[in-house]
């Protein structure tokens, strides 16, 4: 038996009781005969400090944060990736041997590659994004479109002040639309993506007007509970391309669990069927 310690690594949120991660990361370790334990961790704003000084000296190598979270861990992190920065917040801590704290946002990273599996025919490059929502999914969300060469995204909140601070912090390609004209928006969109909570269970329905979208466009919901959508159900229903928010979650995970465990997951119908049973 290896005399090396077994890492850890986890999800701190609060509440965490309904995260996927464990059993995504269960999986993973399972599928590949890894040794390692991933595990929930409840954890309040006034502990996340000392909670997340104190991990690493337990033998832990790294864990994910999440809801409220993700903006407060950067400033406790000595190593800050470029696209942690310009979104505001981390998604993915890794303790490294040398004692110091570097923090990552893959939630973009996660989102383009549920894109590019889900509807491989997307061009970045072909038209305009229009994005629903102005919180950090969406901020996450308009970095990775910007980075990957769309060339105008159209943003509309409920609140259009976060929806404009999002812009100055963005720049020129993002242009900020009425809540009440979203519908609108959808006429000229390439691409549609949901970042709110609307249309999740126990949430309010997503409720604009989607007459205006197109069937070449691909619609794409960052929910995943329901798995399909009213907006994912219509849009397909209209023939457009639909790809579901289960995942990005997926994705997202892959960058901190090959840091974490020594090998890069594979991302297949078994994975998913694992966060589905």
């Amino acid at each position: 038996m290896s005399g090396e310690p077994i890492p850890l690594a986890g999800v701190i949120g609060h509440p965490i009781a309904h995260s996927k991660s464990p059993r995504l990361h269960g999986h993973w370790l399972r599928t590949y005969g890894l040794r390692g334990h991933y595990i929930p961790m409840e954890v309040s704003s006034e502990n996340l400090a000392d909670v997340i000084r104190t991990l690493p000296k337990m033998g832990f190598v790294g864990v994910n944060i999440t809801i409220p979270h993700k903006e407060r861990v950067i400033d406790l992190a000595d190593q800050i990736t470029d696209r942690a920065t310009l979104i505001g917040a981390a998604n993915t801590l890794i303790f490294r041997k040398d004692g110091k704290i570097h923090a990552d946002n893959t939630d973009g990273y996660g989102f383009i590659e549920n894109l590019r599996q889900g509807a491989p025919h997307w061009d970045p490059r072909a038209g305009t994004a229009a994005v629903l929502g102005a919180g950090g999914a969406a901020r996450a969300v308009v970095a990775a479109l910007a980075d990957s060469g769309v060339p105008e995204i159209l943003l509309t909140n409920r609140t259009r002040i976060r929806a404009e601070k999002l812009k100055d912090d963005f720049g020129q390609r993002v242009r900020v639309v009425d809540w009440v004209q979203a519908g609108n928006m959808l006429e000229d969109a390439a691409l549609v993506v949901n970042t709110t909570s609307l249309g999740m269970d126990g949430k309010p329905e997503l409720r604009i007007p989607l007459d205006g979208l197109h069937r070449d466009a691909v619609v794409n919901d960052l929910v995943y509970a329901p798995l399909q959508t009213r907006l994912l159900q219509e849009a397909a229903a209209a023939g457009c391309t639909v790809v579901d928010g289960l995942g990005m979650l997926i994705h997202q995970a892959v960058p901190g669990f090959e840091r974490w465990f020594g090998k890069r997951p594979e991302v297949n119908d078994a994975t998913r069927a694992a966060l589905l049973r």
